[in-house]
């Protein structure tokens, strides 16, 4: 083990009102590692690419990065079947490269997230491989989730469980027995009801704080619990493969949102609580809302992510809906909410936001994205006034790398590329998440626009060029200055909590509310123009118009920030 002294924290002041942690209101960008930058030519990026585009976000102005994992790993899951969580994978760099990441990211005013996947290792994990070696019943086979099938010889799988990436959910080993997949095959499950499983993950934690991150980010965190009471529950044909979790479970779902996990997620606060500055921790957890708060009560994680948002229709009233039971459920356990709009899972919202709210998105992206054709003025013009709504809110917003750039859904990439699981494991029915990872452009030209010397490992669209960091840089009306500007003027501007609603004479069509410091941000996701608030403009997603009377209004599609009027 590396026992050089852990990288000074960020000498940084936290975000928001004196004193408020750090995690509470900050801009959190998240690095998908294999498509941020490449420093060695490969195609895939890796930690010292990273480590040399980190001035970028700190240019940006956000506060925070989140790393997905650079564990040692196969790849059959991009990095989430992690065979040493306290190992670097020789791909993606070194020990020492990470270390290096997190004093250069602190050297910059950045804290540094990393992402813990505790629900399952690798196939190729040690322990793993010593259950496979090991008799059925055995010790070693105890740390995982391993069942005598059903049928007269076994050969049925112990359950009707499905995998979140399609099929069964159960693997049959050479010996007869089966195990428990929630993902891919090659991401077996651990069972935290193992004792050793909990110590070898707190071991996994401190290793990492002890080299200076700030904080977690915790996968399917709403997972790891699991009743595997005899005889095991079927859950018939209705199983939800897309939201991971059953509406309305409730904790009494087999599989997943389990109370059982709070014991689990409290020992880590726990432990995080030790260190000095505090160390923070975040949930992906798809619990539905008051369930998903839970997550954050004062003695767990300090946040959950928010998807009820970034699912939320392009309308007003939903919009509105989702931001009052967001605050209201972070706010009944002391917690401030997450806000989203994109990340590695999911399709980019500069696509998104432009289809009809009915799509299937799978359909659209088996297509090709041209069923139904995307708007592409539209898609850039809801993106950007979907990002001043999310900068505008109080809570943590988190970004996804490219969106800044206004980088849309790659939807066409030909089947030979694709290197999603989901892809394989349902048989090409889900063409899956690869068209959100195409690595990004900085330069406008080479052989991968800058991401490294040689072709990248998904490839980029031919009109990526004028979308590159290098292209928009000096462009004042580009997206990224656009971020740039935004994310100034929220630090400036943002305030605490607070948000008070600004009623208007057309409730349906527009979405305007105040910040405590005073910010007003009003979004127009309607098609006809309305009134633009009283105020001084700060910043707008796209122009804004008179009406025949002279007045300004505020376009369809278009979000403004105002700060009120000085008093005569």
């Amino acid at each position: 083990m590396d026992t050089s002294a852990a990288p000074a924290p960020p000498p940084v002041t936290p975000p928001g009102p004196e004193g408020a942690p750090w995690w509470r209101d900050a801009v959190i960008y998240q690095i998908y590692i294999r498509s941020f930058a490449d420093s060695d030519g490969d195609g895939v990026g890796d930690l010292p690419g990273a480590t040399s585009r980190l001035a970028h976000i700190a240019d940006l102005g956000a506060d925070a990065v989140w790393l997905t994992p650079f564990y040692r790993s196969p790849m059959a899951d991009g990095g989430y079947d992690i065979a040493d969580h306290r190992a670097v994978d020789p791909a993606l760099g070194t020990l020492s490269d990470a270390e290096e990441l997190v004093t250069e990211a602190h050297r910059l005013g950045l804290r540094v997230i990393v992402d813990i996947v505790p629900n399952h290792t690798s196939d190729q994990h040690p322990w793993f491989r010593e259950a496979l070696a090991s008799a059925p019943g055995s010790p070693q086979r105890g740390r995982y989730i391993f069942r005598d099938g059903t049928g007269p010889d076994g050969s049925l799988p112990p359950s009707d469980w499905q995998s979140v990436f399609g099929g069964s959910a159960w693997q049959r080993t050479a010996d007869g027995q089966w195990y428990l997949h929630l993902f891919a095959p090659e991401q077996p499950d651990l069972d935290w009801s193992h004792p050793e499983v909990r110590a070898d993950f707190a071991s996994t934690l401190r290793f990492w704080l002890d080299r200076g991150v700030d904080g977690f980010r915790i996968d399917v965190a709403h997972g790891m619990a699991k009743d595997l009471v005899e005889p095991l529950r079927d859950l018939g044909p209705d199983q939800v493969h897309h939201g991971i979790v059953g509406a309305g479970a409730n904790g009494g779902h087999p599989l997943w949102d389990r109370d059982e996990v709070h014991a689990i997620l409290r020992s880590w606060r726990a432990l995080l609580d030790t260190y000095e500055p505090p160390r923070a921790a975040v949930a992906e957890s798809w619990a539905e809302g008051p369930r998903r708060a839970l997550y954050t009560r004062p003695d767990e994680l300090h946040q959950a992510f928010n998807f009820d948002f970034l699912q939320a229709p392009w309308e007003a009233p939903a919009l509105r809906r989702v931001i009052d039971s967001s605050l209201a459920a972070a706010h009944a356990v002391g917690a401030e909410p997450t806000w989203v709009l994109s990340n590695h899972d999911v399709v980019r919202h500069a696509s998104r936001l432009a289809l009809p709210p009915d799509t299937d998105l799978n359909a659209w992206l088996l297509s090709g994205g041209i069923q139904p054709p995307l708007d592409p003025a539209l898609a850039q013009r809801r993106a950007c006034a979907a990002a001043l709504l999310l900068l505008a809110l109080p809570g943590a917003a988190y970004l996804y790398q490219g969106e800044e750039l206004g980088l849309p859904e790659v939807a066409d990439l030909p089947e030979n590329v694709l290197r999603d699981p989901v892809w394989v494991r349902s048989r090409g029915a889900r063409k899956g998440r690869d068209g959100c990872r195409v690595p990004i452009p900085w330069q406008r030209s080479g052989p991968s626009l800058g991401f490294g010397s040689a072709a990248p490992w998904l490839p980029q669209p031919a009109d990526w060029s004028p979308r590159s960091v290098a292209a928009q840089s000096g462009d004042p009306d580009s997206v990224l200055s656009l971020y740039r500007a935004a994310l100034r003027l929220r630090r400036r501007h943002g305030g605490d909590g607070g948000l008070t609603w600004l009623e208007s004479g057309s409730p349906a069509a527009v979405l305007a509310f105040r910040r405590d410091a005073g910010l007003v941000c009003a979004l127009n996701p309607g098609t006809e123009s309305v009134r633009l608030p009283t105020g001084n403009v700060l910043l707008t997603s796209g122009c804004l118009e008179r009406d025949p009377s002279g007045r300004r209004v505020i376009p369809p599609d278009t979000a403004v920030w105002l700060l009120p009027e000085p008093a005569q």
